[in-house]
C-alpha cells in the first residue's frame, strides 16, 4: 500500500462525478493509479444520495470507503464546528474524517471546507 495521501470525497465531489464531470473523474483516476483510498463519509452518501441519478454514483460507491459517522467522528465534528463558528455538519464531518487519516479532501465548494482545513493542519483541500 502507498503511503500517499488517500482523497476524501464531499457531496459535491459526488455530484460533479455524477454529473460526468471530468476533473473529478480524471482526481480519482489517479487515486486509484496510485494506489490511494478513495473515502466517503457516510453522511455525505446521505446528502448526495438525494440529487438525482444514481447509475453512476452507486459504481462509485462501490469502489470507495464508506467511513461509518461513529459517535466519536460526531464529537469531533460537534467540537470543529464550535471552534470555527459554523454550521454545517456533513462538511464537517468530512473534514474531521479526512483530518484522521491526512488525506485531500476533494470539492467544488473550497472555500466551505477551508475554513475547517484551516483548523485541521493534517488537511488539504483540492478544488474541482
Amino acid at each position: 500500500m502507498s503511503s500517499a495521501r488517500g482523497v476524501t470525497l464531499d457531496a459535491r465531489a459526488l455530484i460533479a462525478f455524477e454529473r460526468g464531470e471530468e476533473r473529478v473523474r480524471l482526481i480519482l483516476r489517479r487515486a486509484s493509479a496510485g494506489d490511494r483510498t478513495i473515502t466517503v463519509p457516510a453522511t455525505v452518501v446521505a446528502e448526495a444520495w438525494r440529487a438525482g441519478r444514481r447509475r453512476w454514483l452507486a459504481d462509485l460507491l462501490d469502489l470507495a470507503v464508506i467511513e461509518p459517522l461513529t459517535d466519536e467522528l460526531a464529537r469531533r465534528a460537534g467540537e470543529l464546528l464550535a471552534r470555527t463558528g459554523t454550521s454545517n455538519t456533513v462538511d464537517a464531518t468530512v473534514a474531521v474524517s479526512a483530518a484522521q487519516r491526512g488525506d485531500i479532501i476533494v470539492t467544488s465548494d473550497p472555500d466551505d471546507m477551508q475554513r475547517f482545513a484551516d483548523d485541521l493542519p493534517a488537511v488539504r483541500v483540492l478544488s474541482l
